[in-house]
């Protein structure tokens, strides 16, 4: 069975290509273009796990993070933080310990790292 990637980013480009590239790796994609919805969502349909953005215009990933992490229906699912702010790297490695994010990744990643990245979450959690 093909695990559920959901995308939470305001940016609808990048998730569309997220979108195309994870299917290619036969995951199902599941696209949030606002975070206000992120909680209600995941408790619907129960993905096995979340990259979400830090920067929104709604509500910031961290607490979009701290919610899902706080209700006992999300907090298992692995969180995936990732942001375009490169000079944030630091501040984003401190963070998203202190949200219980599973992972972190700078949005100037390349394809090959995200897939890492996720793999190596999924792994994990095993």
């Amino acid at each position: 069975m093909k695990k559920k990637i959901l995308i939470i980013d305001d940016e609808v480009d990048l998730v569309k290509l997220l979108d195309m590239r994870l299917k290619a790796e036969n995951y199902f994609v599941l696209p949030l273009y606002t975070s206000s919805r992120a909680v209600e969502v995941a408790k619907r349909e129960r993905p096995d796990l979340i990259l979400l953005d830090v920067v929104m215009p709604d509500k910031d990933g961290y607490e979009v993070c701290r919610e899902l992490k706080a209700d006992q229906d999300t907090r298992g699912i692995p969180v995936i933080l990732f942001t375009a702010k490169t000079d944030a790297e630091e501040n984003l490695k401190e963070k998203y310990k202190a949200v219980h994010a599973d992972g972190y990744i700078v949005k100037t990643f390349s394809y090959d790292k995200l897939i890492a990245k996720i793999n190596e979450v999924f792994s994990s959690k095993k």
